[in-house]
């Protein structure tokens, strides 16, 4: 991580934005307000910033509209906030490429752990050449790109990250709660629902008959990547 990496907070709270502003720069960030869902977007591809921290509740357009922009052109990591703790609203965040969940209200020092800590990873991942390759398959963290047969396959960040994790250790059972922890780098809270769905839309773009592989449900367990 740079020592003047760039925040993007959308809240329309003002106060709690200056209040993470302060913080934020506190710890050497640099740091871009902004109170609207759609002006978001706008800022967000004029500044290229490092990490988003989004609020769910926005005036022009919500939290999660936000984030699907931005997951159709980045991978950038992305920390959404809530007022509410209902697991749905976690499942549905992680199901639409947030990298982190955090409920209001919240300690300051906890919000900036885990900006380092997902800026950390995000880094790592750009850094070494990460590639899993398998008959057929070749999966590359390094520029989020999946290939069968020599055909670019197309798939959201968190698809592909999870298929990596799982074709990186071919035949080795991992349950759900391990899934979600090291994927999404998000601690077991209850529901692993969001990994089911994530799994039956990697399925769905990639499976085949003529596959010398396959996404394997252990039942009672959880999956595996199957050679």
């Amino acid at each position: 991580m740079s020592a003047k990496a760039h925040v993007m907070v959308v809240d329309d709270d003002i106060n709690i934005c200056e209040l993470q502003k302060l913080y934020l720069e506190k710890e050497n960030f640099k740091v871009t307000l902004c109170h609207d869902g759609k002006k978001a977007v706008e800022i967000f591809k004029d500044t290229a910033p490092d990490i988003v921290i989004l609020d769910i509740m926005l005036p022009g357009m919500d939290g999660w509209e936000v984030c699907r922009e931005i997951r159709k052109v980045s991978a950038i990591p992305i920390i959404m906030l809530s007022a509410k703790d209902e697991t749905f609203n976690k499942v549905l965040g992680l199901e639409l490429g947030a990298d982190d969940y955090m409920v209001k209200p919240f300690e300051p020092k906890e919000l900036i752990a885990r900006i380092r800590a997902v800026l950390r990873r995000y880094k790592k991942q750009g850094e070494d050449n990460l590639q899993v390759v398998h008959p057929g398959i070749v999966i590359s963290l390094s520029n989020y790109t999946v290939k069968i047969n020599g055909k670019d396959i197309d798939m959201p960040p968190k698809e592909l990250e999870l298929l990596y994790f799982l074709a990186a250790s071919p035949n080795k059972v991992f349950t759900r709660e391990q899934l979600l922890e090291n994927v999404w780098d998000f601690d077991y809270y209850g529901d692993t629902r969001t990994v089911d769905v994530h799994v039956k839309r990697i399925r769905e773009k990639i499976e085949s008959d003529e596959n010398k592989w396959k996404i394997k449900t252990v039942w009672g367990v959880g999956y595996k990547f199957e050679v």
